[in-house]
């Protein structure tokens, strides 16, 4: 049955062209500015090694179980997900786990694309020398102008939507493969220039070993907790895009090879952007621990003081813009194919559907900075309750029973012929990593992010029950 099925969207023409698209997924917003700053307030390079021990223990078995259950569907997430769990005899509510991953998707898109925008922004802002010899009261000024126009973001939010959906609007071949073949190695070549730029110009040394100097003093159970969310965000799991990529996967392509080398080049991409920040940030003596403020705020001011910074300044926003336009082609995928098959609609309708009505929702996250920025119910307002439900609920439990389910539900003979090695000691090493280490893992982040311990413990005994009975 499984051999023998085929994706009605298309293949990806080779191994390569799918390491780039799952790299250009996992490559987003996170990995310019949220990595490097971890990193350094969590013990520098000693979290680093904590970090790969997640990504190659919990990460990488995820990340390749999403792919082997997209290979082996060959559709949507949602649709793939249920056509498996028929396959082996399972209950069709199976399916609420691609659900799970398309809405969650949905929803990052919705708010994704308002702060891409803002990056989309700051390309003219900074090439146009707004920020030429700006102090940080002109700096935060000049962001909170921004995020305080209703219209200018509406305009900026509108344009990277448009962009996202002009790609995926084209198919697998016409737009997919041709964008990841320009815009990865555009982010690679542009991170590289930067890199130069930031050692020659800035304090590298300060740099470097805020990012590498190990600190062992600082490593602990919420040092290990960052490292273990981190490296779930980072290779963008439970969020169906992995999975719908895989299922344009040749037949012939190892997924443990290629599994590999993705969660190798999103590490290394992450650490390129560290060490294109941190030397610059301590180069011109300013604050390197504020998390978003750090790109809109603190950099430009740098960037405004530095020699050539209005031209490396503009590059630095044009490799963040795409950094997130591959991150967002591949959240709208999912939505766009399950509509394809489903409705039974051309690509162009799907894509424009699907990426106007996260553009609407997303005027909701986008009003959240200005107009109802006090509009707190719960505490959090619109962009903050997206943003929990999405990364914090619905990503972590989606990926937790896509470990689950390709571990215990689907037979050791499906995943074995997607491997295509027998039981051989990589399969058996991925098979007890995602029977025990990654869904506890995920497991762990989900009950920190929620507040919720005593309630998952509870949910995964129940799950131990119903698979052992």
């Amino acid at each position: 049955m499984a051999a023998a099925r085929k994706s009605m969207h298309g293949e990806w023409s080779s191994r390569w062209i799918f390491i780039l698209a799952a790299t250009g997924s996992a490559v987003g917003l996170g990995n310019i500015w949220r990595f490097p700053y971890v990193t350094g307030e969590n013990g520098g390079g000693a979290f680093v090694l904590v970090y790969l021990a997640c990504v190659a223990f919990v990460g990488i078995p995820i990340l390749a179980a999403e792919i082997l259950l997209g290979r082996r569907g060959r559709q949507s997430p949602i649709n793939t997900m249920r056509v498996l769990a028929d396959d082996e005899g399972l209950s069709s509510r199976w399916a609420y786990v691609g659900w799970m991953g398309v809405v969650a998707g949905f929803l990052i898109l919705s708010f994704y694309s308002v702060v891409a925008g803002w990056s989309l922004a700051y390309i003219f802002y900074v090439a146009g020398g707004v920020f030429n010899d700006a102090t940080i009261a002109d700096s935060q000024g000049e962001f909170h102008q921004l995020t305080g126009s209703v219209a200018r973001l509406t305009l900026w939010h509108a344009a990277f939507m448009a962009m996202t959906m002009f790609v995926v609007a084209r198919g697998v071949s016409g737009g997919l493969e041709k964008a990841v073949k320009l815009l990865m190695p555009a982010l690679f070549s542009i991170l590289l220039v930067i890199v130069g730029y930031s050692l020659t110009t800035g304090d590298a040394a300060a740099g470097l070993r805020y990012l590498f100097e190990p600190d062992f003093s600082k490593i602990n159970g919420a040092t290990i907790l960052a490292a273990l969310g981190q490296a779930f965000f980072s290779l963008s799991l439970g969020m169906g895009s992995i999975m719908v990529y895989g299922s344009y996967l040749p037949k012939d392509v190892s997924i443990a090879q290629t599994s590999i080398i993705v969660g190798c080049a999103d590490t290394v991409v992450a650490l390129l952007a560290g060490i294109a920040i941190f030397p610059i940030v301590f180069g011109y003596g300013l604050e390197p621990g504020q998390g978003p403020g750090l790109v809109f705020i603190t950099l430009t001011i740098a960037f405004g003081h530095m020699p050539g910074g209005q031209f490396f300044g503009a590059l630095f926003f044009i490799l963040l813009t795409v950094a997130a336009w591959t991150s967002a082609i591949s959240i709208l995928e999912p939505v766009v194919a399950w509509l394809v098959e489903s409705a039974r609609w051309s690509r162009l309708k799907a894509s424009l559907i699907g990426g106007v009505s996260a553009w609407l929702l997303g005027i909701g996250s986008l009003l959240s900075f200005n107009y109802w920025e006090d509009f707190t119910p719960g505490g959090r307002n619109f962009f903050d309750w997206a943003e929990f439900i999405s990364t914090t609920i619905l990503l972590p439990l989606g990926g937790m029973l896509v470990a689950i389910f390709a571990g215990w539900r689907l037979s050791l003979a499906s995943s074995m012929d997607e491997f295509g090695t027998g039981p051989s000691v990589g399969y058996r090493t991925w098979l007890g990593l995602i029977l025990f280490v990654a869904p506890l893992g995920v497991a762990i982040v989900f009950a920190e992010g929620t507040g919720l311990r005593r309630a998952v413990g509870s949910f995964l005994a129940a799950v131990s029950t119903a698979l052992f009975s």
